[in-house]
């Protein structure tokens, strides 16, 4: 399987980014699919997921702001962010868990500054 990451750049504050992750070379449909970032300096934390069934988990510090979504027929998931902070740069990583193994995607730079 591979994931393509794009949507990640530079923002204002306040701003909005929408990032966009496919997994293309599989015919299996992800068990779940999302989102970890890394700050610098800092670990790989989890932001949002999303399994197949449609249930949803977001980190404390983007409920509110940021949203997952996915789409079936293209094996996408997507993260719409919101409101976005200076906190909220990091390097974002998709990934997708496909019959139990999890895949990565290769990274996409966010930052947030003014």
């Amino acid at each position: 399987v591979q994931l393509q990451a794009s949507g990640g750049g530079s923002v204002q504050p306040g701003g909005s980014l929408r990032l966009s992750c496919a997994a293309s070379r599989t015919t299996f449909r992800p068990s779940a699919m999302g989102w970890y970032r890394q700050a610098p300096g800092k670990q790989r934390d989890l932001v949002a997921a999303l399994t197949s069934r449609g249930s949803t988990n977001y980190a404390d510090s983007v409920k509110g702001r940021f949203t997952i979504s996915r789409d079936n027929a293209e094996n996408t998931v997507s993260l719409q962010m919101n409101s976005l902070e200076p906190e909220d740069t990091a390097v974002y990583y998709c990934y997708v868990v496909l019959l139990g193994i999890s895949h990565w995607g290769q990274g996409t730079l966010v930052t947030v500054s003014s």
